[in-house]
């Protein structure tokens, strides 16, 4: 999937590539925790902890070239697989090895607390959203249950191209859509897709989300002057999904968009939360419960999630990874934790 050179540039990103097509890179916010500096959103909104997740994904190629994202234009692209496939193992063995080596550097800092470096080595969590794709991984549902083995969360990124995948997905403890548009032709400009049949993949895969029993989201990441328009449509494609929770996330003017988009594009909180308020309008069973400010991020979470006046966003993972090794059915209320009250909106 890569040359010498692609991985060479990668590894001075600090990315580390796993075999043939996969890859690990310590998140920002993992650093930030292991230094007392603040968490990630999700651990304000779901209860990760940022100092146990790993950032990886299962394949470095995608089918969009988004335009707001920080891969550069020489990433590889593809709509189907046409690589050696690594085996599950190797690469879940290969991103532990590769995120330890990569936090072993902090243990010398003196700002870092030692009591959550020592956490960190154990991981609990797995971002798989790093870089590219990693749904069109042809193992990835062998690779999920390894995960959910050794009971490590998963919360997985599709950019809504390959439906059948998300079909056959088995249980993750947190599925996310990116929605980068509310309508067709501003998808088209915004995600640079290959497929030509985008739009109806897009909507089979909001289909395909509905069915899923386990928690779910939507993202949209909101690029200022350019996709936060339309609520009522980025409404219209929501309700087909009918996920648990909304995200509505600034873009960050880093890495290669850079060169494709302004600074300027990158839109204040408080932009971002007047817009989230006017998707709510057209969203009645859903309310903005929670915010992060440091990463620009707005929290929707539909009125089921609320009992008593009471909200259950953060994840119960002792239940979550019970239910999942019975292999039973079971959705996302079966493992709803109570989310503190100083990580709420005031």
């Amino acid at each position: 999937m890569l040359n010498n050179d692609a991985v060479k540039e990668l590894e001075k990103q600090q990315y580390r590539v796993i075999g043939k097509h996969s890859a690990v890179k310590i998140c920002g916010w993992t650093k930030n925790s292991l230094r007392g500096k603040g968490e990630c959103y999700k651990q304000k909104f779901y209860g990760i902890k940022s100092h146990q997740c790993m950032q990886m994904t299962t394949s470095l190629s995608c089918a969009n070239r988004c335009v707001f994202c920080w891969r550069g234009y020489k990433a590889p692209v593809s709509k189907t697989w046409k690589w050696e496939i690594d085996k599950p193992e190797f690469i879940l063995e290969g991103s532990l090895e590769q995120q330890k080596k990569l936090l072993s550097g902090f243990k010398g800092f003196k700002d870092v607390k030692m009591n959550l470096w020592n956490e960190s080595n154990e991981v609990r969590h797995a971002a798989l959203s790093l870089n590219g794709e990693p749904i069109i991984y042809p193992k990835i549902n062998e690779l999920i249950d390894l995960m959910n083995e050794k009971g490590i969360s998963t919360f997985l990124v599709t950019n809504a191209q390959y439906p059948e995948q998300i079909k056959k997905l088995k249980p993750i403890t947190q599925l996310y859509i990116s929605l980068d548009a509310p309508n067709k032709k501003l998808l088209k400009e915004i995600d640079l897709p290959l497929f030509s049949d985008y739009w109806e993949r897009l909507n089979k895969s909001l289909k395909y989300m509905k069915q899923k029993k386990q928690r779910t989201a939507i993202r949209i990441t909101a690029i200022k002057g350019i996709n936060m328009i339309e609520p009522e449509n980025y409404a219209k494609l929501i309700k087909k999904a009918e996920p648990d929770f909304i995200e509505v996330k600034a873009y960050m003017f880093v890495g290669e968009s850079r060169k494709r988009l302004k600074e300027e594009n990158m839109p204040a909180h408080k932009e971002v939360k007047k817009f989230s308020k006017e998707l709510n309008e057209f969203l009645p069973e859903y309310e903005i419960c929670a915010e992060h400010k440091s990463s620009r991020v707005v929290l929707l979470a539909k009125k089921k999630m609320k009992k008593k006046g009471k909200w259950f966003t953060w994840i119960d993972f002792k239940k979550y990874h019970e239910l999942v090794l019975k292999k039973e059915n079971f959705e996302s209320k079966d493992y709803l934790m109570k989310t503190p009250e100083k990580n709420l909106m005031k």
